[in-house]
Formats: structure tokens, sequence, C-alpha cells
């Protein structure tokens, strides 16, 4: 144990930008314990009579237009903004990885059937794919997290794939391939642990572009719909208070810019400590 963390932080640099990175993860994760466990309010109840208050003991960061307590919605707000993301990210992941290891290896009409769909998703930047994918399928956090799937899946399927083209020329492989291990055995033990470094790095680097792609989708109304406490929507919703009670739309912007400051410098540690090449981020 003391050699891993001794080899964690055997650069200043990469010790310094882990330490700043499991600080704001630490940060997130008491916040999300805190509001399952704790909270005393109900995000979605209004009182007009108590709107947009300020700071008081009841409510630490006042309450919003419809007179609801703005903590629990910022910390209820990050479980579904978080959480979303998370399991968008999960579902790409599962999609993606076992297509591209099956592609890379066994090549043939698979390969060419998943390079040809790969490249009518990748015509596109993943923003303008989304968005009418959303747009297709309605609003809703659901259809949401479903459109970021079918834009995400190709990037860790097409990562996975290059990784799988590259190792399967060496000579381990040709090796195992000669000892009559089956396809799935060399992928599995031989072939998979080669991806995982890649593929930790871009979903780390990808956790924080579907945060701000939920948030912004929320925005725009075709994310959570109201009265589900999401980020992105509480922006919209604070929008018209901006001059007046500026600071609620400050307090999910800040809740945002944290979380994806995270995941940004946790990708650019694991893309220094598996020492990922640049590839993962095109």
């Amino acid at each position: 144990m003391k050699g891993f963390f001794r080899h964690l932080f055997k650069k200043k640099k990469h010790g310094l930008q882990f330490s700043i990175a499991l600080l704001l993860g630490v940060i997130v994760i008491a916040s999300s314990i805190y509001a399952f466990f704790y909270l005393r309010h109900d995000p979605t109840l209004t009182n007009l009579g108590g709107r947009l208050q300020g700071w008081s003991f009841q409510h630490p960061l006042g309450t919003d237009h419809l007179g609801r307590d703005v903590l629990t919605r910022i910390l209820l707000g990050g479980q579904q903004t978080i959480g979303y993301s998370l399991l968008a990210l999960f579902i790409a992941l599962i999609i993606g990885i076992p297509i591209g290891l099956i592609s890379g290896y066994k090549r043939g009409l698979a390969d060419q059937v998943f390079m040809r769909i790969g490249d009518s998703f990748l015509a596109f930047p993943d923003t303008i794919v989304a968005i009418v994918l959303a747009g297709i399928l309605g609003p809703g956090i659901g259809n949401l997290v479903l459109a970021i799937v079918l834009v995400k899946w190709v990037s860790y399927a097409r990562l996975v794939r290059s990784t799988v083209l590259s190792e399967s020329q060496k000579d381990y492989i040709l090796i195992a391939r000669t000892n009559g291990l089956s396809s799935s055995k060399i992928m599995r033990k031989h072939l998979f642990p080669h991806i995982v470094g890649h593929v930790l790095v871009l979903a780390s680097l990808d956790l924080g572009k579907i945060i701000l792609l939920i948030s912004a989708f929320s925005y725009i109304g075709l994310g959570a719909q109201p009265p589900i406490p999401e980020w992105g929507a509480m922006l919209n919703d604070s929008r018209p208070f901006f001059q007046s009670k500026p600071e609620l739309m400050i307090y999910p912007g800040a809740a945002i810019v944290v979380v994806v400051l995270f995941a940004n410098m946790l990708g650019d540690y694991l893309r220094d400590h598996f020492d990922v090449k640049k590839e993962v981020n095109q």
C-alpha cells in the first residue's frame, strides 16, 4: 500500500494534481451523502410566501423564486446531474468496449459494419448529433441519456478497436493463438488489460463533457423537467432573476465548474499515470 501511494506521488506535479482532484472528489461525495441522509427540506415544495429569501439558519443559501430551499436543490440536483452522467457513461462503455474488442480482433464483416456506423456518427460534432437525437426523442432526462449514449459509444469502440489492432500483431498474441487459446480468452486475458488505461482516461475526460451536455440540454428544456432539481434546469429557472438575485445562478454554475474541473484533472492525472498518448482526446 505504501508503495502504491509513493508511486502516485513520485512526481510533484502529478502528486499536486492528484491531491486537488481527490479533494474535489471528496467534496462532491460528502455533499451527496449529506444530501441523502440529512437534508430536511422538500426540494419540490413551493412556498410563495418565502420566495427569494436571503441567507438564514433555516435556508443557508436562501430560497428561489418559488420559495424552495436552494441548498437542498443544489445538492439533490448534483445527484441528478452527476448520477445521470455516470449512467450514460457506463452504458456507453458497456456497449463500446465489446464492440471494439470484437471488431478489432475478428475483423471481417463485423469490422466493416462498425466502421461504417462509426463514420456516420463522426461526420458531425457530438453536440450536434446529441441535439438532433434529443429533439427527435423528445424532452426528458431518460431520452437525453439515451441520446448521449448513442453519441458516445462510438468513441470508446474506436479507441478499443485501434488498441486491439495494434496489440493483435504482437508476438505474445501469436503465441497465444499457437497454444490453442480461444478468441474469447485471448480478448479477456491478453487484450482487455491493455485497453483499461486508455478507456479510463477517455472516460474521466468524457465525464466532464457529459455533465456539461446534460446541464446545457436541461437549460434549454430538453433534459430534466420541472420540478426535478437539476443544475442546468436551475440555471434556466434563475435567469429572470439574475440582476436582483445573481447568486441563484452562481450556485449551480459554480457546482458545475467544480465537478467538471475534478473530472478533467482526474483525466489529466490518469493520462500521465498510464502514459496514454493524446489520441484519447481526438
